[in-house]
């Protein structure tokens, strides 16, 4: 049952129903957790040996050990930045283990931590680490005063945070493990897949249903008592003009005929994402379908030339690792006997005869291709069509395919439609929706997480809606939304849809890329309409002109009035002040880096952080050459372009040079762009945060300075928006106390004089 001993509680394949937060007990939060966690490890007994732990089933993920250990360790960090725990148990995982691979592009360089050079610990090591951890949070769980109902702004919203977050990923490593190579994983004890097919079968052509025009509301009411992400709330009403879409998701059978007609080497049929996605992924048909063609894997690292397609072995029919589902095809024989042995379907535990009415499995690329293929105006739905096919009441688990029913997709006709006559609206497979990620109007990202929604609001990414078979309840499927860049797979499909009066567009949320081309893939008589700004501002910091108004005013100046100048002294008296060391600093929010350079002067260690990608750049490339040219904007509008330059005598534009302090050793300065701060930033003599006017969420940039600077280490927090210490003392004073503040007078370059609020903070 556990060939690598890596159980730390009973083995379960039975999940739990979700917790009531406003009437759940002690006891039933107990149980959810060690339900979770028991979970999670029992889907990795699937692993046949300890080497799969260090493989890469998919390029753009790290190896499986980080997906084991992941898990405890956010337990650990939520529950620490919610003040319900005071001491961490293994600094050295909790940082190893704290943060995944950015969802990259399909190009991009793999991970440093995919290589076989890095240094993952051992299984067993992992193991007992998650073993302590689950006792930990077991008695915080029991010593912890409960007060219901638990709401976003209780300490226990952290707990149901870990809870649901591993929850959650139980589905991303099932994703991997379903892709590594067959001889690493192998059959467990109740593991139960669905039958190929449910009575008659499903008809390969595609029936279409149709929905009136409609008020929709979508999101989550705030007060709703189970657990949700932030991206989830608040609820919006949208209005949804008259569509029809296809009663059931698109079907293996339905996808084939898009294979078989060479739909993968037809450049007509893909966006100009989709086809270069394909033409680098060299990808012939879906994830999951197995050939005989030695095709091209998704793996990554060591496993990069491995196929799951290999010529098929006369000696060896079936390698379903003891596998088989609960029923035959007897929908289509002609079609089976016909085409049946071309494709096999690769599940969690093995191979199986192709499930020709389970849902397609795809990414977006994939089924945005379909949908050109089939032509005649078809799309995929967006997220408010998609709502507007669901049944008003929250759905029961009974209904639908989800928590498990079955460890695997079902027919698609299995279980029955929602009043409107949609099939697996909710469960069996996620579906893919042409919006980009967004939140809802009234978006507010938590402090404890705040950026696991934002940093997915860029225009890269669209969401997938509705569950999957392994998703937790219908409850948590009906609100669940997530972000994926439209190349990376999860266990989604999709259905098509078209508009019935081609004069109104569809309900669609755009997103428009920053320093991009725009390249929408849906068409509309008035994209302006649909498009939104991202509800993360901080990507506005992203924009052109957001970086020359940067420089101006960080470099327009180099006088002792500057900003920058002014705070480099006074941090200098600050230090003086306390008898701190001189030797590491972290400039939280350093921009171009012109505060982190002055203090370089002094400190003989420095770290400049900031989330803008641009400004990091900005500040490496002046580190580099020691200077950098910008164009002098007029006025403070970040929407308008930069005005025309007066040409120079050489025909360059007019143009002035940001030039860094004299006197720096550029070599004592490092860089880093980061969207919070991780565990790996610790133990700095002095912590500057001056960058709070610029972030969504000011309480996350704080919460965790008290872990970030020494025991004798100071704090200072510069607050340019009017924020006083009586607006920071409830975020700090249960870690830091407050010793000194004062304010900061300075100009900028258009001499205008601005006040600052500068407080001291050491640690209690």
């Amino acid at each position: 049952m556990d060939p690598n001993r890596i159980l730390t509680g009973p083995y379960t394949l039975k999940p739990l129903k979700q917790l009531n937060t406003s009437k759940c007990s002690k006891e039933e939060i107990l149980d959810y957790f060690e339900n979770a966690y028991s979970l999670n490890e029992s889907l990795f007994t699937i692993l046949s040996c300890e080497e799969a732990f260090y493989k890469c089933p998919d390029r753009l993920r790290l190896p499986l050990i980080f997906y084991y250990g992941h898990t405890a360790v956010v337990y650990l960090n939520k529950l620490t930045l919610a003040g319900l725990l005071q001491e961490r148990v293994n600094f050295e995982f909790e940082t190893m283990f704290e943060t995944g691979v950015d969802e990259m592009n399909w190009d991009d360089t793999e991970n440093y931590r995919m290589g076989g050079s890095y240094k993952w610990p051992s299984v067993n090591e992992v193991a007992e680490f998650r073993g302590e951890v689950r006792k930990l949070i077991r008695q915080v769980i029991l010593d912890t005063p409960l007060e219901l109902p638990v709401t976003q702004e209780s300490p226990w919203w952290a707990v149901f945070m870990g809870l649901d977050h591993e929850r959650t990923h139980i589905e991303t490593s099932a994703v991997l493990i379903r892709q590594l190579p067959i001889d690493m994983v192998r059959n467990i004890e109740g593991w139960k897949l669905a039958p190929r097919t449910h009575e008659d079968g499903v008809n390969n052509k595609i029936a279409m249903v149709t929905v009136d025009a409609s008020e929709v509301t979508l999101g989550k009411p705030v007060d709703y008592p189970t657990y949700g992400w932030d991206c989830e709330y608040p609820q919006v009403n949208k209005s949804v003009p008259a569509f029809e879409a296809s009663a059931f998701l698109i079907t293996n059978k339905q996808f084939f005929h898009f294979v078989n007609t060479r739909g993968y080497h037809r450049r007509e049929w893909w966006t100009k994402e989709g086809w270069e996605w394909k033409t680098f992924r060299e990808a012939k048909h879906p994830v999951f379908w197995v050939c005989t063609k030695g095709c091209k894997s998704n793996c990554g690292a060591d496993l990069a030339d491995y196929t799951h397609c290999k010529p098929k072995d006369s000696t060896n029919d079936d390698n379903s690792n003891g596998h088989s589902t609960n029923g035959v095809s007897h929908g289509d024989d002609a079609f089976e006997r016909k085409h049946g042995r071309k494709y096999r379907y690769r599940t969690m535990c093995g191979e199986i005869a192709m499930p020709w009415d389970w849902p397609v499995i795809v990414n977006y690329h994939e089924a945005k291709a379909f949908c050109n293929w089939k032509k005649d105006d078809f799309r995929l739905p967006t997220e408010a069509e998609q709502w507007a096919m669901r049944d008003d009441e929250v759905p029961s688990d009974e209904m639908h395919n989800v928590n498990s029913a079955y460890d695997s997709s079902t027919p698609v006709n299995m279980y029955p439609p929602s009043q409107k006559g949609f099939y697996d609206v909710i469960g069996n497979a996620w579906e893919w929706v042409e919006d980009n990620f967004n939140g809802y109007p009234g978006f507010k990202s938590s402090y404890l997480y705040d950026d696991y929604a934002g940093s997915s609001m860029d225009g890269r990414h669209n969401i997938i809606v509705g569950g999957s078979w392994i998703s937790r309840s219908g409850s948590m499927a009906h609100f669940s939304r997530y972000a994926f860049r439209r190349h990376f797979y999860q266990f989604a499909g999709f259905r098509l849809c078209r508009s019935v009066n081609f004069n109104e567009d569809p309900p669609v949320v755009l997103v428009p890329q920053i320093n991009a081309k725009q390249d929408f893939t849906i068409s509309l008589r008035n994209t302006d309409k649909h498009i939104q700004q991202s509800k993360n501002q901080q990507f506005l910091e992203e924009r052109p002109e957001a970086l020359q108004k940067r420089l101006q005013e960080e470099y327009g100046s180099m006088n002792e009035g500057n900003f920058y100048s002014r705070l480099h002294d006074i941090c200098l008296d600050i230090v003086q002040a306390h008898n701190n060391s001189f030797n590491r600093v972290l400039d939280v929010g350093c921009a171009c880096g012109r505060l982190a350079f002055e203090l370089a002067k002094d400190f003989k260690e420095v770290v400049g952080l900031d989330f803008c990608e641009q400004y990091i750049c900005a500040s490496e490339q002046l580190k580099k050459k020691g200077h950098l040219s910008y164009h002098l904007l007029n006025g403070e509008d970040l929407d308008q372009p930069p005005p025309a330059k007066q040409a120079r005598t050489n025909g360059e534009e007019m143009a002035e040079d940001a030039i860094i302090p004299s006197g720096v050793d550029v070599n004592r300065v490092t860089f880093k762009q980061m969207t919070w701060l991780p565990n790996e930033l610790a133990d700095y003599d002095l912590v500057i945060q001056h960058g709070l006017e610029r972030v969504q969420n000011k309480k996350a940039w704080l919460v965790r300075l008290w872990e970030v600077i020494t025991p004798g280490g100071v704090a200072v927090v510069v607050c340019r928006d009017g924020w006083t210490e009586k607006d920071l003392m409830p975020i700090l004073e249960s870690r830091l106390k407050l010793v000194d503040s004062k304010q900061l007078e300075y100009n900028n370059n258009n001499n205008v004089e601005y006040k600052a609020n500068i407080t001291v903070w050491r640690h209690k």
